[in-house]
């Protein structure tokens, strides 16, 4: 399940990426599997890379890449490249974990080169808002979020950053009801009847892709999203792109 459209973000095979705070990779093997480019998973956690890695080499297996990818441990606050050196950077969940979530930012706007375009999601207000106020699990839990993002505070964040914004969208409403259904039924009982219940509805909607499914979520998004997901572009000199 990806979060970030690479099309929208308009990687190609020349380009250099980053996936900052990549995770267990689903966007860096994601794209990686779908366009022959430079990858770069950077995450905290050394367990997560590993996975990461080997997600990476089995794309390399299967469609006979030449691995031209990258897998270090890093921090997002004090990220170990020189400027300039990224032409995409994806952020995904990452920045409401992030005690210094400006610092973050603007080391992802430091290693992007000028007309870089960079992707960074965040929880969506509503229904992350829900979930802290269902259950003190969730909000509390140890490495969890530190902060909700309200409506156009990532928007203005990213502006201040000197990043024109290209497109926003909203991602993911199906998978904000598994995470209310979790707070309700006990945020650490993954096996609790109902939230499993659902869970496998949301595995067979990934492996089949409904269109029903997929026009219903679609619907959803606009009003109950887990993501919201914004597109910017740096300009020449880190400020903004001319548009005309």
């Amino acid at each position: 399940m990806l979060t970030v459209d690479h099309e929208l973000l308009g990687i190609q095979g020349s380009d250099r990426v980053l996936d900052c705070g990549c995770g267990t990779g689903r966007h860096s093997w994601g794209t990686y599997k779908q366009i022959d480019c430079s990858i770069c998973a950077l995450d905290i956690g050394q367990d997560d890379l590993q996975k990461t890695r080997y997600a990476l080499w089995q794309v390399d297996e299967q469609e006979k890449r030449n691995g031209r990818w990258l897998a270090i441990r890093g921090d997002a606050t004090a990220l170990p490249f020189r400027d300039a050196t990224f032409d995409k950077v994806v952020c995904s969940e990452v920045l409401e974990h992030l005690t210094d979530d400006r610092a973050g930012l603007a080391e992802l706007v430091r290693v992007l080169k000028p007309h870089g375009m960079l992707a960074v999601s965040v929880p969506a207000y509503l229904a992350e808002s829900l979930c802290w106020k269902i259950s003190k699990g969730y909000r509390t839990t140890p490495g969890g979020h530190v902060r909700i993002y309200r409506p156009g505070q990532l928007a203005a964040l990213l502006s201040h950053s000197n990043l024109r914004i290209c497109a926003v969208r909203r991602k993911h409403a199906l998978h904000s009801v598994y995470w209310v259904l979790r707070c309700i039924f006990g945020i650490r009982k993954e096996k609790a009847l109902i939230p499993s219940l659902y869970y496998r509805f949301l595995v067979w909607d990934l492996k089949t892709k409904s269109k029903p499914v997929r026009l219903l979520e679609d619907l959803l998004n606009r009003l109950f999203p887990k993501s919201v997901v914004i597109y910017a572009l740096k300009g020449d000199d880190g400020g903004h792109s001319r548009t005309d």
